[in-house]
């Protein structure tokens, strides 16, 4: 049976490619879930290289933020690029994922973020925030990552006005906006 009470269709649970656990199973989900597999199975990253939904949480204003990063990929020891994944359009997200890879490692900047839709892909450098690459090909695989992290900088990013800037930018871009002008079904939810 679909459940259509929320703000997505739930056709009911599906596994985790990752880690085996009971997720509710979505569209959006199954596009997670399809990256995951293009990452072990068609690029060769073990399972273990890669960390599924990592969060970052922020509240200015009142406004509680949680950011979800679908997949962080560790080579190596370092976090060596996230993949942020949304429908749409990846200009819109672009600001969003090179933020969240500046701050999520307390110890240094991921070089790297990726923003797909599942159909197209962005590769973005987060010192300078540019586009270096465009298409689902410009994820790399696991053999470029290990030449990459001994190319990128790991530095830190501890520098509190700029570490405040990036919770910003997610605070107000990854703002769950729902149900306009009525009470939202799912307040309290996660």
């Amino acid at each position: 049976m679909i459940d259509t009470s929320g703000h997505h269709l739930v056709y009911g649970d599906l596994q985790d490619y990752l880690t085996g656990k009971l997720l509710p199973d979505t569209d959006d989900e199954r596009i997670r879930q399809g990256l995951a597999r293009l990452l072990v199975e068609q690029l060769g990253y073990s399972k273990e290289e890669l960390e599924p939904r990592l969060t970052i949480d922020s509240c200015f204003n009142n406004n509680q933020t949680r950011t979800l990063i679908e997949l962080t990929v560790r080579i190596n020891g370092y976090r060596l690029f996230i993949l942020r994944y949304g429908p749409g359009s990846l200009v819109t997200r672009e600001t969003a994922a090179v933020a969240a890879a500046r701050i999520l490692d307390p110890a240094y900047r991921i070089p790297l973020a990726i923003v797909t839709n599942g159909r197209d892909a962005e590769l973005l450098e987060t010192n300078r925030g540019t586009v270096l690459a465009v298409g689902m090909t410009c994820i790399p695989d696991r053999q470029q990552a290990e030449k990459m992290v001994r190319e990128y900088m790991f530095e830190p990013y501890n520098d509190p006005e700029r570490r405040d800037k990036a919770l910003r930018i997610l605070n107000v871009f990854d703002q769950e906006v729902c149900c306009h002008g009525s009470t939202c079904m799912q307040e309290g939810t996660t």
